[in-house]
């Protein structure tokens, strides 16, 4: 995509011309080999979430690297109790909104729960959906070894696929619960087999969640292609977070891993009572505000 015009900073530059006093900009889009390429400079990964255009538009302002549509808007918009009840249509509904804001950063659609557990064909069927009508450029699957067909499937489909491992939502009752995953040594070896199943089978790039610090440090070491860590300490190549946690903007207090770099929701709430409470005392609208 090329953009014109006077020279002040822009995202993501790749090559710059100038004619007279105009500034010509070659704005790339992040891709796949990028993200890959970062792990070999050792540059660090940004990773958040993103359900909609104007949440997206700003991420891509900030320059983060890969947007999550994650089905944790189950949990952040839509009032579910966990990921479980999000459907293709709720993820195709998001990331299609996601893709018209972002125009430069790697966009990655979760895979939802029933998806891959009605094998390989409705997997890699999913997953073009997510990419042809959502505007994915990627999935998400949760799971390892035991998603090797489906893994295999999308691979031979040319399908790129980011990895999931440790605490994943999807299968929180039959792990007991949001609890850090891989403590045990028989648990970590798993995690640590899991991982490099993935990176053999084309996956590229991992998300490791709640696992010991020194497991992710390990993992992160011993394979070629990215980690992206959320609650798995800093030797990840990269970090997720939900956008509305580190906003403040949930209502119970967020996990440990979590940092909050603002209260949002202190913050809309007061400015919402004061609209309620000029609106009931006629104060809102003013002369300056009326026509």
């Amino acid at each position: 995509m090329l953009i014109c015009g006077r020279k002040e900073k822009r995202p993501k530059i790749d090559s710059l011309y100038l004619t007279s006093n105009v500034v010509l900009w070659i704005v790339m889009k992040l891709t796949v080999k990028d993200i890959l390429d970062k792990k070999k400079k050792k540059e660090k990964i940004v990773v958040l979430t993103a359900y909609d255009a104007l949440f997206a538009s700003l991420q891509e302002e900030c320059d983060v690297d890969v947007l999550l549509v994650g089905d944790s808007l189950g949990m952040v918009l839509l009032g579910h109790s966990s990921t479980v009840p999000v459907t293709l249509r709720d993820m195709i509904h998001h990331t299609k909104a996601v893709s018209r804001g972002s125009k430069n950063s790697l966009i990655v659609a979760d895979m939802p729960y029933g998806v891959c557990e009605q094998g390989p064909e409705h997997t890699v069927r999913s997953a073009l959906r997510l990419i042809k009508e959502g505007g994915a450029h990627a999935v998400k699957i949760e799971g390892g070894q035991e998603k090797k067909k489906q893994i295999q499937a999308l691979a031979e489909a040319g399908i790129p696929v980011m990895g999931h491992l440790g605490l994943t939502p999807q299968s929180v009752e039959k792990l007991g619960g949001y609890r850090v995953q891989g403590k045990q040594a028989k648990d970590a070896a798993k995690i640590e087999k899991d991982a490099l199943f993935l990176e053999k089978a084309g996956a590229f790039s991992i998300v490791l969640e709640c696992v010991p610090r020194l497991l992710a440090k390990r993992i992160s070491k011993k394979l070629k292609i990215p980690t992206i860590g959320i609650g798995a300490g800093s030797d990840c190549d990269g970090q997720v977070l939900v956008t509305q946690d580190l906003l403040g903007m949930g209502e119970n207090s967020c996990y440990r891993f979590v940092r909050q770099y603002t209260n949002l929701r202190k913050t809309i709430k007061k400015s919402i009572q004061s609209y309620v409470s000029d609106v009931r005392s006629g104060k809102f609208p003013n002369a300056k505000e009326s026509f």
